[in-house]
């Protein structure tokens, strides 16, 4: 411990370099997991906070935009709320519209069609639940679009109007686009292509997405024996988010930028402790020869390691989060979580000493006998 704070103390200079460089990294990495976060809270945060534990979508739907692929039944829905561990199973309607306030305001929707006084209804913070045929209930969010309470938003090409009752509590998208719950009647309406004052075919009423599917006492089905019987493909809650458009492609991207973040941290860290250890081959080769053994040499690098990194990071992450808090609303997808940051800055620790560790070896390999001039 003497040993290894004295040089830090003399070559200060050089660790505090050392230490400047992963700090950076750790704010780039504080800000890499808001944006993961922030990507994926505007994404899927509408599925995240419907109370289901799967989706049943139409069998060989592909996975991509699959929500809007798929077709399902009601006699499909009523397969699996005849299962003895399914609670409740409703047919669930998902569009993406284009839309605009009668005052001209244009509005991009992700409809969710449900049943009204059904467990898939959202809270509301104002104004009301669905009621009438024509209700919607909108995300939080949607007001930043100008919309506002007993606003009246007619859809693209169809005409159909729909009439604002009230706001979630909280913050819903789906695909990057807020949601708007609104009657599954209604929805079937919008997705059978139905204009204003046209007949509706009576198969419209029958069809929705997929089928959302709370089990008994909160515990997951037996999908696999649901789908069998309801010719169906079902995902839990978690695997239907690679439903949602460019879901995947987005998390892959930032997860592939993210551990390149993470080798790179390594590599930097590695070279620095190497350098550092080629330049000082002569002390240890010294400490070596009077006795010091290579378990106490290991641990003193090994410490030199822990004290900069722990303390850049620690650095990084404050710096990190107060920029990061200055993004948060201001209409980038971004979001700080604790556990991600958290996560990310233990991974940063513990790879850089992986690379010190890779680095300081060469001690082991120090010959004591340069203390005394052998090798001249």
């Amino acid at each position: 411990m003497f040993l290894a704070m004295r040089e830090l103390w003399f070559a200060r200079t050089r660790f505090l370099l050392m230490g400047a460089v992963v700090a950076l990294i750790s704010i780039l990495m504080v800000i890499l997991s808001g944006l993961s976060s922030g990507l994926v809270v505007d994404g899927v945060s509408a599925l995240q906070r419907t109370p289901v534990q799967a989706f049943a979508f139409a069998e060989g739907t592909k996975a991509d935009s699959a929500f809007s692929r798929s077709v399902v039944t009601e006699d499909q829905a009523d397969t699996w709320r005849a299962r003895p561990d399914v609670a409740r199973a409703e047919l669930f309607g998902n569009t993406i519209v284009n839309a605009k306030t009668e005052s001209g305001v244009p509005v991009d929707l992700t409809l969710f069609g449900i049943r009204p006084d059904s467990f898939l209804e959202p809270s509301v913070s104002e104004g009301a639940p669905l009621g009438g045929d024509t209700d919607v209930v909108l995300s939080d969010s949607a007001r930043a679009t100008g919309v506002e309470l007993g606003d009246t938003i007619v859809v693209d090409r169809l005409g159909t109007r729909l009439d604002v009752v009230g706001f979630t509590s909280d913050k819903r998208t789906f695909g990057h686009v807020d949601v708007a719950y609104l009657p599954l009647s209604t929805w079937q309406e919008i997705h059978a292509g139905v204009r204003l004052g046209e007949q509706v075919p009576p198969s419209a009423y029958t069809e929705a997405s997929v089928v959302a599917i709370e089990g008994v006492d909160g515990a997951l089905p037996d999908l696999t024996a649901g789908d069998a019987a309801a010719g169906t493909t079902a995902k839990i809650l978690e695997e239907s988010f690679d439903s949602s458009p460019g879901y995947s492609a987005e998390m892959m991207t930032m997860s592939m930028i993210t551990a390149f973040l993470y080798a790179i941290s390594a590599l930097v860290v590695g070279a620095f402790f190497t350098i550092w250890t080629v330049q000082r081959s002569r002390e240890i080769a010294v400490l070596r020869a009077m006795g010091a053994s290579t378990g106490f040499l290991l641990r003193d690098a090994l410490l030199q390691a822990v004290i900069v990194l722990v303390g850049s990071v620690v650095v990084g992450v404050l710096v990190g989060l107060g920029l990061g808090s200055g993004l948060e609303g201001s209409g980038m997808p971004f979001v700080l979580e604790s556990g991600p940051v958290a996560r990310g800055a233990v991974l940063l620790v513990v790879l850089g000493l992986l690379g010190a560790a890779l680095a300081v070896v060469r001690i082991v390999r120090v010959d004591p006998l340069a203390a005394l001039g052998e090798n001249r």
